[in-house]
Order: structure tokens, then C-alpha cells, then sequence
């Protein structure tokens, strides 16, 4: 058995240990926040039954966007300058893509943030120069996902993209015909 004295002498080692063990873990977590975000590859739609989203005339110009729901998930639909990887090109020209607004971070409903003063300041990122466009900005935990790069969170604790929808034109209508799977949450 120790004496006293010999734990008294030591016992510094258990605050350093602490704190050792604390600046461990936040350096663990930013790390995996930091360089752990998972890349959208190719769509891995799932069938859903096929839903009428909105006519082609409501999303007349760049940005435009439709909030809907689809298979039980608040998603939305988004007119975007270029083509995206898992959206839909349009036949006169001009692109399409649909986004679950279930952030997979933790859940909560993403909404598009068109001006990036209000990322800036809201959000505590600046996107850089070459992507002054709108995004996906998760208000509980201010993750942000880029439309533009496959729904790819960019920003925050979110580590993986937003599930897409797979989008089909019907005549004038935009219908949705699949989902990618809902990610686990990794809060």
C-alpha cells in the first residue's frame, strides 16, 4: 500500500492525464471533421414510387428550387448552372438536381442559402472564390453541402453527401423516381 506521501507527490499525474486525454480526443475530432468527408460517387438510386415534383416552368431560371417530399424525406429541387453527377440534363438545355434536406450529420432539415455573406457569417464558412454560388446549409451544427459536387458536405460535422433523388422529364413535369439511402447519422 502506497504511503500519503507517495500519492501526494503524484498526484499531478491525474490532472495531466486528463488533460492529455481531452486534447487528444479534440484533435481526433477535428481531424475526422476536418479531412474525413466522404465523396459522393455514382448515384445508388433505390426504386420509389414515381412522383410528380413540379412542371419545368417553375424552375425557368439558374437557382430556381421546389421544396417537396419524397419517400417520407423533405428534399429539394434545384435548376443548377452545369451538370452534377446524378441529376438530370435537360433536352433545350440547363440542369436539374434533387437533394434529401435530412442533413447526415445528426438530421435536421437543410435549406438552401443563396448568398455567401450569410454563410460567411452565419455559418462561420467562406466558400472559395471559385464556389460564390448558393448551398445546403444545415442551421443545428452549420454544416454545409455543395449542389454543385454531388450534394458533398463542404463545410461542418456533416462527413457524408446528401442522398440524391433521381429525377425523370415527363412531358413538362419533373417526376422523381428513386433515392439514394438515408446515411447513418454520424453526430
Amino acid at each position: 500500500m502506497p504511503s500519503r506521501r507517495a500519492i501526494l507527490e503524484k498526484w499531478w499525474l491525474l490532472p495531466v492525464a486528463a488533460t492529455a486525454g481531452a486534447f487528444g480526443y479534440m484533435g481526433w475530432y477535428a481531424t475526422r471533421v476536418t479531412l474525413g468527408k466522404q465523396k459522393a460517387g455514382a448515384p445508388e438510386f433505390q426504386a420509389a414510387a414515381a412522383q410528380r415534383i413540379a412542371p419545368l416552368t417553375d424552375l425557368k431560371t439558374e437557382w430556381a428550387d421546389v421544396s417537396f417530399t419524397y419517400a417520407g424525406r423533405p428534399c429539394a429541387l434545384l435548376r443548377v448552372p452545369q451538370a452534377v453527377v446524378g441529376g438530370l440534363e435537360l433536352p433545350e438545355g440547363g440542369h436539374l438536381v434533387a437533394y434529401s434536406r435530412v442533413c447526415t450529420h445528426l438530421g435536421c432539415t437543410v435549406n438552401l442559402v443563396r448568398d455567401p455573406e450569410i454563410l460567411a457569417f452565419a455559418f462561420n464558412y467562406r466558400p472559395p472564390r471559385d464556389a460564390q454560388h448558393p448551398q445546403l446549409g444545415c442551421r443545428c451544427h452549420f454544416s454545409v453541402f455543395d449542389p454543385l459536387q454531388a450534394g458533398d458536405a463542404v463545410f461542418g460535422k456533416a462527413n457524408g453527401p446528401l442522398p440524391r433523388v433521381r429525377l425523370e422529364l415527363r412531358g413538362g413535369d419533373i417526376w422523381a423516381t428513386g433515392i439514394e439511402p438515408a446515411p447513418n447519422q454520424d453526430g
